[in-house]
């Protein structure tokens, strides 16, 4: 850290807005992370099958895509620090559409509330990513944003947990061959009861938000001027037009791929291990964040001062392609792990495919804040736009486990599905390696 060298008025300075903006990381981690929960929780109460299910990653994800480019126009309009408030009091609207979609146990309606949840985090997120790489060196990026990750997938590991102290008591009833046994007419009556548990939580959550968007509006949040920021920066290309730089352009579909298979290893973690008789499977994201914890704390004291961002990048690649293989070919009664590390944990049985699942957890953690200083450097005044390009990356997360569910709905077996992930490791490693040197696309791709 001694080479950065920043000064030691900015380093005060700093802490203020990376409070806030950690804050924020909090806020994304907590409503992400219950998407987990959610899928076999709707599941059952919207009578879905295995497709049906992930087009809750689908309606949420599907949001940056459709409204990154125009959220980054609200930003240059509002600037960050409104354009974050406004962010928040969207989420709030998206969280009291669940109310109605609970009532009516509408499954579409549920589908446009997570639209306009994943609306606002897509404001929020194309304002805060770069904002917390610009509020330092460039070579300590990684750093900021793996603290921002850790508070991300913190709230991940704490938002499975309350979601199932809400939701998930007493679910006996709703087991699937019990439900089969009942009239339509008892079973709907089941099933709505089961859907009308989602209102006061999501009522709760809407009021916690605006609380929020106040809080930002007070706060003593200063703005950074990106052109002055990074006008030391040398440019490499002349041209205005962002796809004129390959970084930036591989680095979104890098993090279209990492998206994708992040949101595989939390929000099928739950289904999976339901079909494989985990008993607290509504808590199994959870799982899966408490490793991504771990590998964010590991970054936060190993980059860069032990390894560089891309190296680290690179092992979690083939971290990610190892364990995949371990996921689709390990027996799924195989529980070697579990008897013999952790038998002193009191949740039952977890089988070892299970824990791999989870333990992608560490794969996945340091992409993101590798890719984003990565993908960034040298935009020069197209940095806003490289963000929302970036933000746009995420739908990777409503496309790809939508491809996992039809997989596994066509071949019904949930386990071998999990091949989808091989070829999107594969891309992360080719960024790694070669992919975020290019500048050029005709002379440096060959």
């Amino acid at each position: 850290m001694d080479a950065i060298n920043p000064s030691k008025i900015q380093q005060k300075v700093s802490l203020i807005p990376m409070f806030i903006i950690g804050t924020l990381f909090f806020v994304f981690g907590f409503v992400t992370w219950l998407n987990g929960s959610l899928i076999p929780f709707l599941k059952i109460a919207c009578e879905l099958n295995h497709l049906e299910a992930y087009f809750v990653t689908m309606a949420f994800y599907i949001a940056y895509t459709v409204m990154a480019l125009p959220m980054a126009y609200v930003l240059k309009r509002t600037g960050y620090k409104n354009g974050m408030m406004i962010g928040l009091l969207v989420m709030a609207i998206g969280s009291l559409i669940f109310i109605p979609a609970a009532n009516e146990r509408m499954f579409s309606i549920f589908l446009f509330g997570l639209f306009m949840l994943g609306t606002g985090l897509t404001i929020l997120q194309t304002a805060a990513n770069p904002y917390i790489v610009l509020l330092g060196p460039e070579e300590s990026a990684a750093v900021r944003i793996s603290i921002m990750g850790l508070l991300n997938k913190g709230a991940g590991v704490i938002a499975p947990i309350v979601f199932t102290a809400f939701i998930f008591g007493n679910m006996g009833q709703f087991d699937e061959v019990q439900l089969t046994a009942l009239s339509d007419i008892e079973r709907n009556i089941q099933l709505n009861e089961l859907a009308q548990r989602l209102a006061d939580p999501y009522l709760i959550m809407a009021a916690v938000l605006v609380v929020l968007a106040l809080f930002i509006k007070l706060s003593p949040l200063p703005a950074i001027n990106i052109e002055e920021k990074n006008s030391s920066e040398i440019k490499t290309n002349e041209s205005d037009s962002i796809l004129a730089y390959p970084q930036l352009i591989l680095g979104a579909v890098t993090l279209f791929l990492y998206v994708g298979v992040e949101v595989i290893a939390g929000d099928t973690i739950g289904l999976f291990g339901q079909e494989l008789g985990v008993e607290n499977f509504g808590q199994l994201t959870s799982y899966t964040m408490v490793f991504m914890v771990l590998a964010y704390i590991i970054g936060m004291f190993s980059i860069p001062r032990f390894m560089k961002q891309e190296t680290a990048l690179m092992l979690s690649a083939i971290l990610g392609l190892v364990l995949t293989v371990l996921i689709m070919f390990t027996p799924s009664d195989s529980a070697v792990i579990w008897s013999s590390l952790i038998f002193w944990q009191e949740v039952g049985f977890l089988p070892d495919v299970v824990l791999y699942v989870a333990m992608l957890g560490l794969a996945n953690a340091l992409v993101w804040p590798a890719i984003w200083p990565m993908a960034l450097s040298g935009l020069g005044k197209h940095i806003e736009t490289g963000s929302a390009l970036l933000i746009m990356g995420i739908s990777g997360g409503a496309l790809i486990p939508l491809a996992y569910g039809a997989l596994t709905e066509a071949t019904t077996n949930s386990q071998s599905s999990y091949i989808v992930m091989f070829p999107c490791y594969l891309f992360i490693l080719f960024y790694a390696i070669k992919g975020h040197k290019i500048r050029q696309w005709k002379n440096d791709i060959s």
